[in-house]
């Protein structure tokens, strides 16, 4: 039987795209998520849980005996950061400290891969390594960097082996059309099936972000949480930063029917980093990773699965 993984926040986006590579690397999955039932047919085990619950978390740890844990349950929106910023800290910092003490109070300490993001980074812009200093602007980014914090703590004080990575942005099929890409392709896909003429609503143009599938991430979470070395963060990104005018016009060039673009001023953030690009040079340098699909092909296939009528 392989090595067991515990994946809180398996129901997420990433979660699911997770739990797919890891079966198909011959690892026994359990999970544990809000919600009383997780959808995944990859699962052996399931247990529904809180993280801000300590008693709850432990209790799953015991009872599923993992190999190696990976936490993707998260406040993961900037914006929900800002209206609920005490939640926020709750979820990512405290959630943080309940999985690194279950993992700790195990008799065999598993493995832990603590999820972090790009947003823990002062707002230079530009292309970004785990060098630079993460003065976050926002409550979503300090929490993501208060993990760490702990995260280093843990390892020094009870040697427990924990990786992070600081992953920049990512999509693919089954992500929240509430997010930019999925949002763009759904309303494109709209546009398309309607047969006639139609507009879109998009937010800052202005601007280039480095997006990278989602299948790359998990792919790198995999290679990190197998052979990362403790302590160590990791970015995870594609190191291209693409303008996002010209995102805007590979969806629109999908579409058959003519689209009228419109920017909503609600959609744009006060202060927006120009460019955001993401060094992986130490991923690659120590295991070997490298994305493999094109962004441009993510989006064809979110843009054909809506116009098929279905959900990305």
């Amino acid at each position: 039987m392989g090595k067991r993984v515990l994946i809180f926040g398996i129901n997420g986006f990433a979660g699911a795209h997770l739990a797919h590579e890891l079966v198909l690397h011959g690892y026994v999955l359990c999970g544990s998520d809000l919600s009383d039932m997780c959808p995944l047919s990859e699962v052996s085990a399931y247990r529904a849980c809180d993280l801000t619950d300590d008693e709850g978390v432990a209790a799953v740890v015991r009872e599923f005996e993992p190999d190696y844990i990976v936490n993707l349950a998260a406040v993961s929106s900037v914006g929900l950061s800002w209206r609920s910023p005490a939640l926020t800290m709750r979820v990512n910092v405290e959630g943080a400290l309940n999985v690194m003490e279950a993992a700790r109070s195990q008799e065999t300490m598993p493995r832990v891969l603590l999820v972090g993001s790009s947003e823990e980074y002062a707002a230079k812009g530009g292309s970004l390594n785990e060098d630079d200093p993460t003065l976050s602007n926002n409550p979503y980014g300090i929490s993501k960097a208060t993990q760490e914090h702990f995260a280093a703590l843990y390892v020094e004080r009870y040697g427990l082996e924990v990786c992070l990575t600081r992953s920049f942005n990512h999509t693919g099929l089954g992500q929240n059309s509430n997010f930019v890409l999925p949002s763009w392709c759904k309303q494109a896909a709209d546009i398309e099936r309607s047969g006639r003429p139609g507009k879109m609503t998009v937010g800052n143009l202005k601007v280039a972000r480095d997006f990278s599938d989602v299948r790359d991430v998990v792919r790198a979470y995999r290679l990190i949480l197998e052979s990362g070395r403790a302590g160590e963060v990791y970015n995870v990104g594609s190191g291209r930063a693409l303008p996002l005018n010209k995102l805007l016009e590979v969806v629109t060039g999908f579409c058959s029917q003519p689209v009228e673009v419109k920017v909503d001023p609600t959609l744009i953030r006060p202060a927006d980093t120009p460019i955001i690009c993401c060094d992986y040079s130490k991923l690659r340098g120590e295991l070997g990773w490298e994305p493999e699909r094109r962004i441009e092909d993510t989006l064809r296939e979110m843009y054909e699965r809506f116009t098929e009528g279905g959900r990305a």
